[in-house]
This record gives structure tokens, C-alpha cells and sequence, in this order.
């Protein structure tokens, strides 16, 4: 039951940003407790400090990340994390 509870609150999200109606949960985080059978609501504040979406990114290329988990994990011989190289630039060599 609880996989199907959530599977409907993500399908229902999706589909309001895909059709752009209803009020998604942008900024907010829905709990659920199974036991209870209640739902609770948290608001969320952006960091202004994250490196992804804060107000100077450091973070502006995330296409590490389509490689999985052992591209942007990789290290080197020496223990140090390997510089990634980007499907892009891939594709040229």
C-alpha cells in the first residue's frame, strides 16, 4: 500500500508540471506517515549558498552525472577523484 500511496502523489506531481495547473510542491516537502495515515507539509527555504542553485553556482555542468555513480565517483591511482569526461566529449574523440 504505501509504495501505491506515493507512486500516486509522484504521478500526480508530474502530471501538474507537465500540464503547468494546480499548485506543485516547489519548495515544500510532503511527509506521510503510513501508520497515522496522516500527511504533513514542510517548507523549504532555498540556500543562497548551494552550488547548484544558489546565487553564484559553482555547479553548472551536471553531465557527470549521466555516466552513474562510478563516473562521478572515480579516483585515481593516486586516491585523488578523477577528472570526468563529459559525454560530449566523448562523442568527439
Amino acid at each position: 500500500m504505501l509504495p501505491g500511496v506515493i507512486g500516486v502523489v509522484q504521478a500526480t506531481e508530474a502530471i501538474k508540471l507537465l500540464l503547468g495547473i494546480g499548485d506543485p510542491l516547489i519548495g515544500r516537502l510532503l511527509t506521510y506517515d503510513a501508520l497515522g495515515m496522516r500527511f504533513r507539509e514542510v517548507k523549504l527555504r532555498r540556500d543562497p549558498k548551494c552550488p547548484v542553485c544558489g546565487e553564484h553556482p559553482s555547479i553548472r555542468d551536471l553531465s557527470i552525472h549521466r555516466e552513474g555513480v562510478s563516473a562521478a565517483c572515480a579516483i585515481d591511482d593516486n586516491g585523488h577523484q578523477a577528472a570526468a569526461i563529459s559525454p560530449a566529449a566523448k562523442a568527439g574523440s
